[in-house]
């Protein structure tokens, strides 16, 4: 059975889509045997582990709106363990397309639901909104990591994120928890980076992971690659911190490593 975690801010840059991509590929070289579904318009996380989206017909968007099965468009990418159910831009047209539909914040739920048992993780990129795809990602999840940088408006917008997450846990999804607020960007040399982590950890306790991402020439530069960090600069601190992140959910969650 696997757990479902969604990656959700709206406020953009924030280290959403490295998140997912980076903590997707670190579960999978831990043998842990995981699916990264890109649900933003955007697509990075298709083209940061190596598919052109220009070049993908079908996406979780299909799937959703016209029923197309989620097996058939899942995608292999560099590293073992790790598929990908991939983005592009007529994702955009979704949350218009399911307005009038029956269930539609359940949509992505049910196409999750038939590949879910075939993982140990399914990792949601989603996009930079609280729109009907979000709420769809949030529905579907079991949990949801928020990211946060370490910059000056980090808390702005974090109130609105929350609310959502309780109507959601009102009307939607009970059991959907917050595996951890994630504190990203992270520069040693700032003192404001150290201010955002202390007001962070003093407002949200136990709900902030150990595990800081710093800011990190590597990350910045292996989606251009096509390839997530631990794939780009292995010994760098960026692969080492999404490492030390995916051993701190996996333990979390009480799972040992696949042998």
């Amino acid at each position: 059975m696997g757990k479902v975690i969604a990656i959700a801010n709206q406020k953009g840059g924030v280290g959403k889509t490295t998140t997912a991509m980076n903590l997707a590929a670190s579960l999978a070289v831990l043998e842990f045997k995981t699916l990264v579904i890109d649900a933003d318009p955007q697509a990075n996380t298709t083209s940061g582990l190596g598919h052109d989206p220009k070049n993908i017909d079908t996406s979780i968007y299909e799937c959703m709106v016209d029923g197309t099965d989620i097996e058939s468009i899942i995608l292999k990418t560099e590293i073992d363990n790790l598929d990908l159910v991939p983005s592009h831009i007529d994702l955009v047209g979704a949350e218009v397309e399911m307005i009038n539909l029956e269930n539609r914040e359940e949509k992505m739920r049910g196409v999750i639901s038939k590949i879910k048992d075939n993982y140990d993780f399914v990792i949601i990129d989603c996009s930079p909104s609280l729109g009907l795809i979000t709420i769809n990602a949030l529905t579907a999840a079991d949990s949801v990591i928020i990211p946060v940088q370490c910059e000056y408006f980090a808390l702005e917008g974090l109130g609105k994120l929350l609310n959502t997450i309780k109507i959601i846990q009102t009307r939607l999804n009970p059991n959907l928890e917050i595996e951890g607020i994630l504190l990203t960007m992270y520069d040693v040399r700032l003192r404001l980076s150290n201010q955002v982590v202390d007001e962070v950890k003093m407002h949200f306790k136990n709900l902030v992971f150990d595990t800081i991402i710093p800011r990190n020439v590597k990350l910045s530069e292996s989606p251009s690659f096509g390839l997530p960090v631990i794939a780009f600069d292995a010994e760098g601190k960026g692969a080492l911190s999404y490492l030390n992140l995916a051993n701190e959910i996996a333990t979390k969650n009480g799972m040992e490593r696949v042998n």
